[in-house]
């Protein structure tokens, strides 16, 4: 028998994301975002969840583009203090010794050291709340030779994404406990 425990935003697994935009004046952000999934087959698309206090917000309405970076959890440090701090305070970029990558389909940049990159036109936005839900049109999906497996796809396991617990503020990777989140980032401060 299942027990109920309230309306919540819950649900397992949640994606740990590097979401990359450019400013009005050009300069590369990435922030953090775990609120997201696939949502079409045809065309191929992806949502992101944002609030419009962030930086993000406000770039992506402006250029109508963002990347989703896939960090690996070699770089569960980096991707947690990408959520822990604003473009506006700190160059995250230089502050983490990443390197920032232009994408050549969409007016977006990407974090070159992870597994994995999304390149995505937005096609929809939707108010919800206390969030804007992005749909972006995924025009490339740009991997790491390494992580490819048979049939030229990324596995799983090469990918070794990092997934985010958000009742417990945790961070696991598909091969168990990572650490918690929101903490492991301020060692990079």
């Amino acid at each position: 028998m299942k027990k109920s425990i309230g309306s919540k935003a819950l649900i397992y697994p949640s994606p740990v994301w590097c979401v990359g935009s450019y400013d009005k004046d050009g300069n590369p952000n990435v922030m953090t975002a775990s609120w997201g999934g696939i949502c079409c087959s045809k065309p191929p698309a992806v949502t992101i969840s944002l609030r419009k206090a962030t930086y993000t917000y406000n770039n992506i309405m402006e250029t109508k583009a963002y990347t989703v970076s896939v960090p690996s959890k070699n770089y569960a440090r980096e991707a947690d203090f990408f959520g822990l701090t604003s473009e506006k305070k700190t160059n995250k970029f230089k502050k983490t010794g990443l390197t920032s990558a232009i994408a050549n389909k969409v007016h977006a940049p990407y974090v070159d050291e992870f597994p994995m990159v999304i390149e995505c036109k937005v096609i929809h936005t939707l108010e919800i709340g206390l969030h804007t839900q992005f749909i972006g049109e995924i025009l490339d999906v740009k991997v790491n030779a390494a992580i490819l497996g048979e049939g030229g796809l990324p596995e799983m396991l090469k990918v070794s994404p990092i997934l985010y617990a958000a009742e417990s503020r945790t961070y696991f990777g598909v091969d168990g406990f990572i650490g918690k989140a929101y903490s492991l980032g301020k060692a990079i401060k």
